[in-house]
C-alpha cells in the first residue's frame, strides 16, 4: 500500500475518491447527478483527445481488470465494434473501434485498467489519445498522477467509489458543493458514455 504525503505542496483537486494534480492545457470536465451532487463521469480533455476515468472497489487479491476486460470485449463485439488485447503503457489494454452516438461509423478507443490495494481504475482514451503522440503522452501522465482514495468502508466488488465536487466554505462557515471548479480546472460540456 502506498501512502501519499498531502503536505508536499502540490496543488490537487479533491474529488472524493480521486485527487487530481493541476496540469496546464488539460481541462477537467465533470458530469454531475443533479439529485445526489455526485460526479457520474470524470474526463480529462485536450483539444484533440480525452480520457474518461472511474475508480471502482476491487478485491484485495486483484484480478478485476481481467474480468472487466472480458465484459468490455463482449459488449463491443455484440455492439458491432472491433476489439483486441494489446500490451500498452499500463499493461494489457483493449484497442477498439466502437460505435458512438448512434453513428454507423466506428471511432477508436483504448480501454485500460490499473489495479491497486482494494481499488481499480478504468481509463478510456479517446480521439488522438488512442495512438502514440503528444496528446496520449500528456493524458497518460495525467492518469499516472492520479491518487485514488479508497477509504476503509466495505464496498461490493465493482461498485464505483464515489466522486464528488470539491466543497467550498462560505463566510458564515457553511460548506457545500462547489458550483465551479477552481482555475486551471474548468467545467466542460456534458459527456455521455458509450457502452
Amino acid at each position: 500500500m502506498t501512502e501519499v504525503d498531502f503536505s508536499d505542496g502540490v496543488e490537487r483537486l479533491d474529488l472524493g475518491a480521486l485527487r487530481v494534480t493541476a496540469t496546464e492545457g488539460i481541462d477537467v470536465q465533470v458530469q454531475v447527478d443533479e439529485n445526489s451532487g455526485n460526479i457520474i463521469q470524470l474526463t480529462f480533455a485536450k483539444a484533440d483527445g480525452a480520457v474518461q476515468v472511474q475508480p471502482y472497489a476491487a478485491p484485495r487479491s486483484g484480478g478485476l481488470w481481467d474480468t472487466v476486460r472480458s465484459q468490455i470485449k463482449a459488449s463491443i463485439s455484440t455492439g458491432g465494434g472491433l476489439v483486441e488485447d494489446v500490451d500498452g503503457p499500463f499493461g494489457v489494454e483493449l484497442r477498439a473501434q466502437v460505435k458512438a452516438d448512434g453513428s454507423p461509423n466506428l471511432q477508436p478507443a483504448r480501454f485500460t485498467g490499473i489495479e491497486g490495494p482494494r481499488w481499480f481504475l478504468r481509463a478510456v482514451f479517446l480521439g488522438a489519445a488512442t495512438k502514440p503522440g503528444p496528446t496520449s503522452d500528456a493524458l497518460e501522465a495525467m492518469v499516472r498522477g492520479l491518487i485514488v482514495v479508497r477509504g476503509g468502508e466495505a464496498m461490493p466488488v465493482g461498485a464505483p467509489i464515489p466522486l464528488r465536487l470539491p466543497s467550498t466554505e462560505t463566510a458564515d462557515g457553511e460548506t457545500g458543493p462547489a458550483t465551479t471548479l477552481p482555475s486551471p480546472f474548468a467545467r466542460g460540456p456534458e459527456i455521455t458514455e458509450t457502452r
